[in-house]
């Protein structure tokens, strides 16, 4: 959430937002799958749960929460970096 915040700011260089943010999520996807199989969208988490016949639904609590409490911080330090600038 950072890198979209940063990479669409006001001060960021026009057009280079989609490949920051898609570098990112590439470098998320390159380091999680191999240690976690990782999904970083909590809908296809959800689906994958309901269908699985192990304890993931029990787990499923963890890819919403998550993404929410990050989304916050982010947010918080996206204003803090930025408010030096304005």
């Amino acid at each position: 959430m950072v890198i979209i915040l940063g990479a669409t700011s006001k001060r960021a260089p026009a057009g280079f937002a989609p490949i920051a943010i898609g570098l990112g999520l590439t470098l998320i996807h390159l380091v999680s799958i191999p240690v976690t199989n990782t999904s970083v969208n909590p809908a296809r988490s959800t689906g994958v749960a309901f269908f699985a016949e192990t304890a993931a639904a029990s787990q499923l609590w963890l890819f919403w929460v998550a993404p929410i409490v990050g989304a916050v911080l982010a947010g918080l330090a996206s204003r803090w970096l930025q408010d030096d600038a304005d």
